[in-house]
């Protein structure tokens, strides 16, 4: 029997927090899920078969970047983005949208989508949800995400419905791209998400998640968040933005986060999630461990022999100390973000297994609880 195109189960649910899978040609996903980020056809510092072992089961790939460099029609010639990577599990590629807001200048935004300037070498572009769809067929994207518009959260409340409501125009011409691209061939192997957006405004939130499910959705992402409104107000949209959203349907945060921001969501409701902050923190000096993140560059570290994480089990706790990864941030050498990266990469999948593990066995609360607990009062050791 071949794999499913598109199969979302929830296995067992704890309150709001659900745990189960999504089931795709090229593998199954486990949720709920981390997703590193992998922006320009690489996990910055690791190599693919390393972010498997790590745990992951699905990595994300950027729109804007690679069709700027080396280009969605040259990675589609090469055989695709799995191909040319060496990445054989999913992959999901977000539209385009947030970078052309928030890397480019000269960005000129109208119904048939946004022309900007190259962050590059600044040549003019124009995306459009179709042009993105286009793209991210081209690249050999296994979840597809809808072309939307984002505006800060400080916006006025008529600057972010028009653009809420131009994200859900945009949204069904996504859909429409993208069934009807090569006849439905990607289609019919492949998912798209829609994109809920309304910054913190619940009332337009509402209209968001109803203008999707009413042009109909693989699953569902929650936009426009973690974009500096503070974890406290992430939270007061989390506690109603999940449940707007169909139950039988995957639910993913956009760009998120910390892992007590991880924590928080999942306790309300959502499935998946994607970072940047475990790879450029790892590239940075900055270690996460079950009691705070640590800044491995602090002189105190200069003679610890200890690892990274007493309570970790990657290859790079159980193998280096906090002295020689000090040593190799500090003097510059590759290796330091390599290793530090791929600890920082653990950490994040093992914390979801974990979640994972405690909704299964209705002990999210207590779980939810120690780790804050810990995570917050203990610093890491950094001082």
């Amino acid at each position: 029997m071949s794999a499913p195109r598109f199969a979302f189960t929830i296995a067992a649910t704890d309150g709001a927090a659900r745990t189960g899978t999504i089931a795709m040609e090229r593998g199954t996903i486990r949720t709920p899920a981390f997703m590193p980020v992998g922006t320009a056809a690489t996990v910055k510092a690791m190599k693919p078969a390393d972010v498997e072992r790590a745990g992951a089961d699905i990595i994300l790939g950027n729109t804007y970047h690679l069709m700027l460099r080396p280009g969605a029609e040259r990675v589609a010639r090469l055989g695709g983005l799995h191909a040319f990577m060496g990445w054989e599990r999913p992959i999901l590629t977000d539209s385009g949208g947030y970078q052309v807001m928030s890397l480019s200048e000269l960005t000129k935004r109208s119904e048939e989508g946004v022309a900007f300037a190259s962050h590059l070498d600044g040549t003019r572009h124009l995306i459009t949800p179709e042009r993105s769809i286009e793209i991210q067929r081209l690249l050999g994207s296994n979840i597809t995400m809808a072309f939307d518009e984002l505006v800060p959260t400080t916006s006025t409340r008529e600057v972010q419905a028009a653009a809420m409501e131009r994200s859900m125009r945009w949204a069904r011409r996504s859909r429409d791209a993208f069934h009807d691209a090569d006849g439905g061939v990607h289609a019919a192997h492949n998912a798209i998400f829609g994109i809920q957006q309304g910054a913190l405004d619940e009332g337009l939130r509402r209209a968001s998640a109803d203008a999707l499910i009413d042009i109909g959705f693989d699953g569902y992402a929650i936009g426009g968040l973690a974009v500096g409104e503070g974890q406290e107000a992430m939270f007061g949209c989390l506690d109603y933005a999940p449940g707007q959203l169909p139950a039988d349907r995957p639910r993913y945060l956009m760009g998120v986060g910390k892992p007590d921001d991880i924590v928080g969501a999942v306790e309300r409701g959502v499935d998946m999630f994607d970072c940047v902050m475990p790879t450029r923190s790892g590239r940075t000096g900055q270690a996460f461990t079950r009691t705070g993140p640590i800044n491995i560059r602090n002189a105190r570290f200069n003679e610890d022999q200890g690892p990274l994480d007493p309570e970790c089990g990657c290859a790079v706790c159980a193998t280096w100390s906090r002295a020689y990864l000090h040593h190799l941030v500090r003097s510059g050498e590759i290796l330091g973000a390599m290793l530090m990266t791929e600890h920082n990469i653990a950490f994040y999948e093992a914390l979801m297994a974990d979640l994972r593990g405690a909704i299964a066995e209705q002990r999210l609360a207590a779980f939810a609880s120690g780790f804050r607990a810990r995570y917050g009062a203990g610093k890491g050791g950094q001082g």
